[in-house]
């Protein structure tokens, strides 16, 4: 295991410390509330001389993917980080860039889409493009921003997966409070994400290729299909990059995180920083006698269905908490979770809880009622209700 040094930073440091470490060949953003400090941060580390990283600062956050977009294509490692109204107006590019199968890392920090402005977060910017072809990773704090974005290199290049990923991190929450992080020394992460091994570069003038075709009926649908296979493949080298992560740091990544999980009846299900207060209210809980748990999700996409029918077949009560809406439908990881949950031999109670749009805080006794109405199996599968919110 690699010797460690203990840094106290916030969660878009700790992002943009993990990029230089990996040193990509190029980086191209545009600053967006509260993704800045990302591109800050680094900005300041090439301009420092720290890293050879081309750094392109482009006039839109469409301009931004296009480029990295480029540059991957080219046979670059490339880097980006964006939050909301950035993300929908890249969104053409972001689908382009997993249909592509390019390899490129990408920091969402999540904010809420406007309108009205808001500058805070929740995870609506991420479930606009949940099915955009990229693999998504959530963090619950800062350590868990600098681990993911470090492993999600290995994964977006591995030659099965070729595909780009997504590591989120809750806006404000995570992007600008100070936590401790435990950081790898440099030469263990270069030698960690090795090189990147180009797959048809662009600019392989002696095997020319040719990018961005017109693709129409005769052969569109045979390369969705490679892109599902794709994501297939990264669900199964997950947990073999993962290992070798833990060799080095010591720390276990995986689908999912169960917490106090072993004989538990009422179970809460999440994304995000908000797991860390959720794990806080499960031990208050466990200290009065009480049988709950938490099954936090690491990757969102591709989504981890066995896990979620292993973890959360026959118990009593399951509570899905969703920082996000879906307009006219179930909320995005409720809808998920309960259709996992179809075809178990034994069904829980379910139960869908909306909480912190825009920002707003998820309290403990938010968490705590939830709870209290698993307990009492007092919940509706069909009926999708709030956490503190006026009505």
């Amino acid at each position: 295991m690699a010797t460690k040094n203990l840094m106290a930073i916030t969660g878009a440091e700790a992002a943009a410390y993990a990029m230089k470490q990996i040193e990509p060949d190029v980086v191209a953003a545009y600053p967006i509330t509260p993704q800045t400090p990302i591109v800050e941060y680094f900005a300041k580390y090439v301009a420092d001389g720290e890293v050879r990283t081309e750094m392109i600062p482009v006039e839109s956050e469409h301009s931004a993917m296009s480029a990295v977009v480029g540059a991957a294509a080219a046979g670059a490692r490339a880097m980006t980080a964006t939050s909301a109204q950035g993300l929908a107006l890249m969104s053409e590019i972001v689908y382009i860039a997993s249909s592509l199968r390019l390899p490129i890392v990408m920091g969402l920090v999540n904010r809420a889409l406007s309108a009205p402005i808001n500058i805070h977060c929740d995870h609506s910017d991420a479930m606009m493009v949940r099915d955009s072809g990229w693999i998504q990773l959530f963090c619950e704090d800062a350590q868990e921003v600098y681990d993911l974005t470090i492993l999600a290199v290995r994964l977006a290049e591995h030659e099965d997966v070729r595909l780009p990923v997504m590591v989120n991190q809750d806006g404000f929450i995570i992007s600008h409070g100070v936590e401790p992080v435990e950081v790898l020394p440099d030469d263990v992460v270069k030698k960690f994400v090795g090189e990147l091994k180009p797959i048809y570069p662009l600019l392989d003038t002696d095997h020319p290729v040719t990018y961005g075709a017109l693709d129409l009926y005769d052969y569109y649908f045979e390369h969705k299909r490679q892109q599902i296979e794709a994501m297939k493949h990264a669900y199964r080298v997950f947990p073999q990059i993962a290992e070798e992560f833990y060799k080095i740091s010591g720390r276990k990544y995986d689908y999912v995180e169960p917490y106090r999980m072993e004989d538990a009846e009422y179970v809460m299900v999440a994304l995000g920083s908000s797991n860390g207060t959720i794990k806080d209210v499960v031990d208050e809980l466990r200290s009065q006698g009480k049988k709950v748990g938490l099954l936090k999700i690491w990757m969102f996409r591709p989504f981890p269905k066995p896990e979620i029918q292993r973890y959360l077949t026959a118990r009593k009560a399951v509570v899905v908490l969703d920082r996000a809406a879906s307009f006219g439908a179930e909320a995005p990881l409720y809808e998920a979770v309960k259709s996992a949950l179809y075809e178990v031999a034994v069904r829980p109670l379910m139960g869908s809880f909306v909480y912190g749009l825009g920002g707003r805080d998820l309290k403990p006794e938010h968490v705590e009622y939830a709870f209290k109405r698993a307990m009492a199996l007092d919940l509706v599968a069909d009926r999708e209700e709030y956490l503190g919110l006026r009505e």
